[in-house]
């Protein structure tokens, strides 16, 4: 076939080049749900703002929708929302906004061919901005930044630019410069057309007309600065943007919705669609014929009155119609794809068809999990989904004994999100669940309590740390011998050694060093095995 055919309008390949799935990611505060919601107001998925936020007093964002989320006033989960802007389709992925839910972010950014990280113009970089970076630049994907709160008292432009390249070694290539900040922000002047956006209307004036629009030290102040940006500050080179090596920089007001539209813009323009997929033996072009697409997130419980289970399937390949008949990973079973749907946070719609790039929802009951490959042949195995190994381990305790089997099944199911990581000893009763960050603790009791009516407490156990075991199962069952009170299966029945603190891990590793103990292990394995 052709290239000129492949990019016939109704070919995956076309349909792909449309797409444009990115991630926000941002530390709480910086505006990110503001953002989200003014995007979603350009893209029309949503009439006027507001209409994010839920009725009541607290006013919370449509997209986090869990209990513990609106009391909190976080995002502890990821939300998928899609929309349509000047031809281009986005899918965008709102990620969890809390360091401890690193690993969803990190599985998340799995389904996202670019991010945009929102940096608050008054703090710069902050602990969190820099971790969600590093579970970016994991993964190569292309960033875009948004400084917001320029509305407000900010940190001088050029400090702020020397402090993003310094802490996230990343080159800066301003696309808009501001003039003034706080109560004197004026609004942008766009480095590439000349224009000047005045704050407050958008509409774009000539540079020559900004001199007579503005007070004149700021007009000043802002003639100096752009002179000194565009001769010693990078200039936008997409391919420099798309391998990771330079973002390019947008400054405005999430909140008064300025400097959105020409962010979204640039989305449009310069983010990447759809990239070929890593699988086993192998790379699938989003222009391949073959329906084709992985599981990176199942979220139960989404809609409390029914119970529900939903997989977050990302395409990779092929046209996607509702109705047809694709093939697990693994188990090789094949599931008719009935009802598929696209996704605003809560509401959803059902979907005939979808392309390369989408993120389609998949109603189940505990079938698809996360790591999945879904695909016409079932030959296909993408990889790249790993599960981490957890950084706090705890002792699950009922108050009422008499709901153990109830307690399995919730924890069970709560692992198949691929969050919370559930361990059942070799020797003894009581579960042990491991979680990368303490909030996911809180989240865990709560979610037991509203969604399974389950009273649990996590006790402290007496474990620090947990590996996977691998090696020949001879080598294995020579450890086990000796360490199996501190062994136990994780939920897909593979061994975990249950170290008391890393001096120990350390020295069964000294004795045993046929055996390695894992941090990571990669959900394509998983369901290679089952």
């Amino acid at each position: 076939m052709s290239n000129d055919e492949n990019l016939r309008p109704g070919t995956p390949a076309f349909e792909a080049a449309r797409r444009r799935s990115f991630a926000i990611i941002s530390h709480p505060d910086a505006g990110k749900t503001t953002l989200t919601e003014h995007l979603l107001l350009l893209g029309g998925a949503i009439r006027a703002a507001g209409q994010v936020k839920a009725r009541g007093e607290a006013r919370r964002a449509r997209s986090d929708w869990m209990k513990i989320e609106q009391e909190r006033g976080i995002s502890v989960t990821s939300a998928v929302m899609t929309f349509e802007y000047e031809g281009a389709v986005f899918n965008l992925l709102d990620t969890p906004g809390h360091e401890d839910f690193s690993e969803d972010t990190y599985r998340t950014l799995t389904a996202a061919d670019s991010a945009v990280m929102v940096i608050d113009a008054a703090r710069g970089i902050e602990s969190q901005t820099r971790k969600l970076f590093e579970v970016c630049r994991l993964r190569d994907i292309p960033i875009m930044t948004f400084v917001n709160k320029m509305d407000r008292e900010a940190r001088d432009t050029l400090e702020l630019l020397d402090e993003i390249s310094d802490q996230l070694q990343l080159e800066c290539a301003p696309m808009t410069w501001p003039a003034g900040m706080g109560l004197n922000f004026k609004g942008v002047l766009d480095l590439y057309t000349d224009e000047f956006v005045p704050f407050g209307s958008g509409a774009r004036i000539p540079a020559a007309a900004m001199k007579a629009a503005l007070p004149e030290d700021v007009f000043a102040k802002l003639e100096e600065e752009a002179e000194l940006a565009q001769a010693g500050l990078p200039h936008f080179e997409a391919h420099r943007y798309h391998e990771g090596s330079l973002t390019p920089v947008y400054f405005g007001s999430a909140l008064k919705n300025f400097g959105v539209r020409e962010l979204l813009g640039a989305l449009a323009n310069y983010a990447p669609p759809p990239r070929a997929q890593e699988a086993k033996g192998r790379l699938v072009e989003p222009g391949t014929r073959e329906v084709s697409g992985f599981i990176f997130k199942v979220q139960a419980n989404m809609d409390p009155n029914h119970r529900d289970r939903v997989a977050f399937l990302r395409l990779c390949s092929g046209q996607f119609r509702r109705g047809m008949k694709l093939k697990q990973s693994g188990s090789g079973k094949t599931l008719g794809v009935h009802n598929p749907i696209l996704f605003f946070a809560q509401e959803r719609e059902t979907v005939d068809e979808a392309w390369p790039g989408d993120i389609i929802g998949i109603p189940n009951h505990g079938v698809l999990r996360v790591g999945d490959t879904l695909s016409e042949s079932g030959e296909i195995v993408f990889t790249g989904i790993p599960n981490f190994a957890p950084e706090i381990l705890r002792r699950v305790r009922l108050g009422d004994p008499m709901k153990q089997k109830h307690l399995t099944r919730a924890l069970e199911s709560l692992a198949e999100e691929g969050v919370t990581q559930v361990f059942k000893p070799m020797i003894g009763a009581q579960w042990i669940v491991g979680v990368v960050g303490a909030l996911q603790l809180d989240v865990l009791k709560s979610r037991l309590r509203n969604e399974y009516g389950l009273d649990a407490d996590l006790e402290a156990s007496p474990y620090d740390t947990a590996r996977w075991i691998l090696g020949s199962d001879a080598d294995i069952e020579k450890f086990l011998g000796v360490y199996r009170g501190q062994a136990a299966t994780d939920r897909d029945g593979a061994p975990v050694f249950l170290a008391k603190s890393n001096w120990e891990l350390g020295y069964a590793a000294e004795k045993f060093p046929a055996i390695r103990f894992a941090k990571t292990r990669e959900r394509a394995d998983v369901q290679a095995e089952s």
